[in-house]
């Protein structure tokens, strides 16, 4: 009910407005933003909301869009040493749902399941070096057994960093970046 009173209202005012246009987020009826707004819940926080429903170490988080709005979906290790996936809305921090994994079995076998930084530390480490928003973290194995946090910030002019926080030390390394109107990988020919 509200928002068809604020879409008629918003459409009241681009008529009588004339040629004027207005991009607006709007919440649906459980607090989350619609339209692509932005995520209003940090990965710290998504993760924090993640660990206190399913206990256990995040390692891994996704800004992604679902269904018009945005959730992290995150990883968890639990403490039971299973793997469960788990959505949090971006909008609120609610845990909107959990599951056991589907991909235990490969999971067990390949992906690392902590380290000495943390999520948390190796998001601030990547922020230092690259301000804007997080919109994913993953925890990686590379060969020789070395262990980095992979973290992707959006910065305010659009630019997409991918950033590796070492595991063990915090050290940051830019990995690539783009313009952020194609793929990152720096293999555009």
């Amino acid at each position: 009910m509200k928002r068809k009173i604020v879409i008629a209202a918003v459409t009241a005012a681009v008529l009588v407005g004339g040629t004027a246009a207005t991009a607006v987020a709007f919440a649906d009826d459980d607090g989350r933003a619609a339209g692509g707004g932005a995520a209003r819940v940090t990965v710290g926080d998504a993760a924090s909301s993640a660990v206190r429903a399913v206990p256990g170490t995040v390692t891994e988080a996704e800004l992604d869009d679902e269904d018009g709005g945005l959730v992290w979906e995150l990883d968890v290790y639990g403490s039971d040493r299973v793997w469960h996936d788990v959505t949090v809305d971006a909008g609120n921090g609610k845990v909107l749902g959990k599951h056991t994994s589907d991909d235990n079995d490969d999971r067990d076998r390949h992906a690392p399941r902590s380290a000495p930084v943390t999520l948390d530390a190796a998001v601030a480490a990547a922020l230092r070096t690259s301000p804007g928003t997080v919109t994913s973290v993953e925890l990686e194995g590379r060969s020789g057994g070395a262990v980095r946090w992979e973290v992707d910030v959006r910065g305010k002019d659009g630019r997409a960093s991918e950033l590796d926080v070492d595991a063990k030390s915090a050290q940051v390394t830019v990995d690539r970046s783009d313009d952020g109107h194609g793929d990152d990988r720096g293999d555009d020919g």
